[in-house]
């Protein structure tokens, strides 16, 4: 299974690595895009569930790494204001047409 690893730029201009499991982070987040602090929060949230999910599918349990990384993306947003915004400054590996 692809894992993968996104970084985001907090309101104080922070950057902080996150680690996924699956390339699912994709379907819910851009490099270059930026959203208000609850909305990355829950993209990530969801993101992580899915990533979650696909290694309980072929493993037969639960990501612990993916549920980790939610608990680090609601802490780190528990520090700034809902309508902040936050970038996401890079997400590696690309998905595999993007590298084509």
């Amino acid at each position: 299974m692809p894992e993968m690893s996104f970084a985001v730029r907090w309101p104080d201009g922070r950057v902080e690595e996150c680690y996924s499991p699956s390339l699912v982070v994709h379907d819910h987040l851009a490099a270059g895009a930026t959203y208000t602090v609850t909305e990355l929060t829950d993209r990530a949230a969801r993101a992580m569930a899915t990533a979650s999910d696909r290694v309980r599918e072929r493993y037969g349990f639960a990501c612990t790494s993916a549920a980790a990384t939610t608990a680090q993306v609601r802490r780190s947003a528990a520090a700034y204001d809902p309508t902040a915004l936050v970038e996401v400054v890079a997400m590696w590996p690309p998905l595999p047409e993007e590298t084509r």
